[in-house]
């Protein structure tokens, strides 16, 4: 009875924290479209990245207050630094990831901005925020519906480069879920995925990203996320107080020749690419067994 009283609270302060942080978020978005004068609209960006820091830390504060067994593991993050561009890639298991990958990053690196799906930005409060920060919302067909509305293939690649357009004037880290998906055994199983605790590796929105703004990027920040004792359900164990621990693992890594090259036009490097994020997410996987068997 306790923990679901925990969970009512947990919620409700969540709530509270992403309307306040919300509203001058859209003011400033509202100010940016009344005067377009670009250092004005830069200016405006700063103040919204700092109010969703603002809410990302009110976040943490509340995670880290309502689960009192909590132990962060973090490894990997000496190298980063607040003033560059990245573009960051994760493994996706829960609603509870963006949570972390804010707790974790919000003083080590620009506040990140999440290619999200177009069903979020009817989320009250959340969704014309995310709007309002500029994060691209992708609207995802499957296969049989491009077949028959062939004139929808490219779109997602148009809405990577209109999102990192207005990235390039302010440091940012654009985050990437290549899974496309959360991760869930029925989806494992589903895919056929050869791998014990991820899906398989999509290469399309990475590509997109680092063609429209490679030349940005700094370095490549590869994170893994595990909730090694909470893995059923570890959105409603955080909001429940049954959180126990959260690790995530960070690798930094360079944008060279590997990431580098012509992913729509050039098929050896097209090949290469895939073999390259295939070769990571195995590496991941590896990592992921040992922190569950730990």
């Amino acid at each position: 009875m306790l923990s679901y009283l925990v969970f009512v609270i947990t919620c409700s302060l969540v709530i509270v924290n992403t309307a306040f942080c919300s509203l001058p978020i859209l003011i400033l978005s509202l100010l940016k479209l009344v005067l377009p004068m670009k250092a004005w609209q830069q200016r405006c960006t700063q103040l919204a990245n700092r109010c969703m820091w603002l809410w990302a830390t009110v976040n943490h504060g509340i995670l880290s207050l309502v689960n009192p067994k909590l132990k962060w593991q973090i490894e990997g993050v000496d190298e980063l630094k607040m003033d560059g561009w990245y573009l960051m890639i994760s493994n996706h298991l829960s609603w509870t990831d963006i949570v972390v990958l804010c707790s974790v990053f919000r003083n080590r690196i620009p506040i990140p901005k999440f290619f999200l799906k177009q069903q979020l930005l009817y989320v009250p409060f959340l969704g014309m925020a995310c709007w309002a920060l500029d994060m691209p919302f992708m609207k995802r067909y499957s296969r049989e519906y491009l077949v028959r509305h062939p004139e929808k293939r490219g779109q997602d690649l148009e809405t990577t480069r209109r999102a990192c357009a207005k990235f390039k004037d302010t440091p940012t880290t654009v985050v990437n879920y290549v899974e496309g998906t959360r991760f869930t055994p029925q989806k494992r199983q589903a895919t056929r995925s050869e791998f014990e605790y991820l899906l398989r590796p999509k290469t399309g929105g990475i590509a997109y990203t680092l063609a429209s703004m490679g030349e940005l990027f700094d370095n490549i920040i590869d994170v893994t996320v595990a909730y090694p004792d909470n893995t059923e359900q570890p959105f409603k164990s955080a909001l429940m107080g049954k959180m126990e621990r959260i690790v995530v693992k960070v690798k930094v890594l360079p944008i060279d020749e590997q990431v580098s090259g012509d992913y729509f036009n050039d098929k050896p490097f097209k090949r290469q690419f895939q073999q390259w994020l295939s070769e990571l997410w195995k590496q991941k996987d590896i990592e992921l067994q040992q922190i569950h068997n730990k």
